[in-house]
């Protein structure tokens, strides 16, 4: 049975601490930030507005919170400082959700809205609005009388986007639903003035996941039109290899500008990057393998390609080396693919699973012998290491393809989804 995670009333989390894993306080909670959504379905909260010790306010995704407990925020550490700014499609829990007047579906009373309850949803990192606490009658938060109820949801009328979205925010709505490939397909329909509008309402996750699907012209269009900050952001969002071929395609003082804005070791990854021959095998890796040590276990490993943030190709194996265990790792020992972690016991170490028959690639390896390897072995990725035995990265049969097909096969519409892109 699925175990059912703990309701949190925002009201309860206005002003209580946020701590990363050391225990150091990085602020405090000021608001939640959350999206209206279409098809009767729930608001997402996308995460939290926290006032950091100089008073700046920044925004801390909900996939960088790992627990909300009694009195204190935990987060995984990773913060980006940069100042907060509400887009088009969000809305603020605190600031626009309390004291408004709305209704209930059932009798179409009026109700005023006290407190709003959030949920995690189980075995994901999503967070939606799950409950509204109101109050029966006109009147707000500091009136005493009239009955109070928690109802559901979807029990309350006044918060979906049928009644309020309008353009980009109907767009970005409707588009959650669909795969980044196929959101990537309607933008590149879209007037580029629309295509800026909805570009600038995803948040930075989403926008990162959709440019790595776009043509080169509209990736450099879109992110020429972001603030430079905010672009440095998407920038980090996105798979190194992927960001490496964007920042490749920008002038040469564009390129040195956000790689100066970006974060040290991830601007460092791209430079790597970027310093390999584009069609080889260090230009076409990425440097975010899953890399463990030789002492974990069968249930570490597992655990590793479970992440929902990774692709396919990437969850399909693991890469076993010795410290440090970030690229440039320590000795490359082997690998370890996904069917052999389902055969074996939990607790059996992945050093001892090892197959290290195949040889891996150098980084100058080019693209048709990489092609040759992938399809000689049936494989889905391939090692790339260095003279001194150092995993550099790992090319996956997604990149590629990306290579090996015509430059307008991005054209092709798979779904026909005809009517979803609204006004062009």
């Amino acid at each position: 049975m699925t175990p059912v995670t703990p309701r949190v009333f925002v009201s309860h989390l206005s002003g209580v601490p946020v701590f990363d894993p050391n225990g150091d306080q990085v602020g405090r909670v000021r608001d939640l930030v959350a999206m209206l959504r279409v098809g009767g379905r729930p608001p997402r909260l996308l995460g939290m507005v926290v006032e950091v010790v100089s008073r700046r306010r920044i925004f801390l995704p909900m996939t960088r919170v790992t627990g909300v407990e009694s009195g204190q925020v935990i987060t995984t550490g990773v913060v980006n400082m940069r100042r907060f700014e509400q887009r088009p499609t969000e809305r603020l829990v605190l600031g626009e959700f309390l004291d408004r007047r709305v209704r209930l579906v059932e009798t179409d009373e009026e109700v005023t809205v006290l407190d709003v309850a959030i949920q995690q949803l189980p075995a994901r990192r999503d967070w939606e609005i799950d409950k509204y606490f109101v109050r029966k009658g006109r009147g707000g938060a500091l009136r005493r009388k009239g009955e109070t109820l928690t109802v559901e949801w979807s029990a309350v009328k006044g918060f979906s986007l049928e009644e309020h979205g309008q353009g980009a925010e109907s767009l970005v709505a409707t588009f959650e639903r669909l795969r980044p490939a196929d959101v990537a397909n309607a933008l590149h329909h879209l007037t580029p003035k629309r295509r800026a509008e909805v570009a600038a309402a995803l948040d930075d996750d989403r926008l990162a996941d959709v440019l790595e699907e776009l043509p080169e012209d509209d990736q450099v269009e879109i992110i020429g039109k972001l603030q430079e900050e905010r672009a440095a952001d998407v920038l980090e969002a996105m798979d190194p290899d992927d960001a490496a071929d964007l920042l490749s395609e920008l002038p040469e003082e564009d390129k040195e500008r956000l790689l100066t804005l970006m974060r040290p070791g991830d601007a460092a990854d791209v430079r790597r990057l970027m310093s390999y021959e584009e069609r080889t095998a260090g230009g076409l890796m990425t440097t975010e393998p899953v890399i463990l040590r030789p002492d974990a276990t069968v249930a570490d490993a597992l655990a590793r390609v479970r992440q929902s943030d990774l692709s396919p190709a990437l969850a399909a194996q693991v890469y076993v080396c010795r410290s440090p265990d970030e690229t440039p790792t320590g000795k490359y020992l082997g690998t370890v693919h996904f069917q052999r972690l389902l055969r074996d016991p939990p607790f059996t170490l992945v050093s001892s699973l090892l197959d290290s028959d195949l040889v891996p690639l150098p980084p100058d390896t080019p693209l048709p012998v990489v092609t040759s390897y992938l399809a000689a072995y049936n494989l889905v990725s391939v090692p790339v290491v260095d003279e001194s035995g150092s995993l550099l990265g790992a090319v996956t049969v997604d990149d590629v393809l990306d290579h090996l097909l015509p430059e307008d096969w991005r054209e092709t519409d798979f779904h026909g989804r005809e009517g979803v892109l609204g006004d062009r």
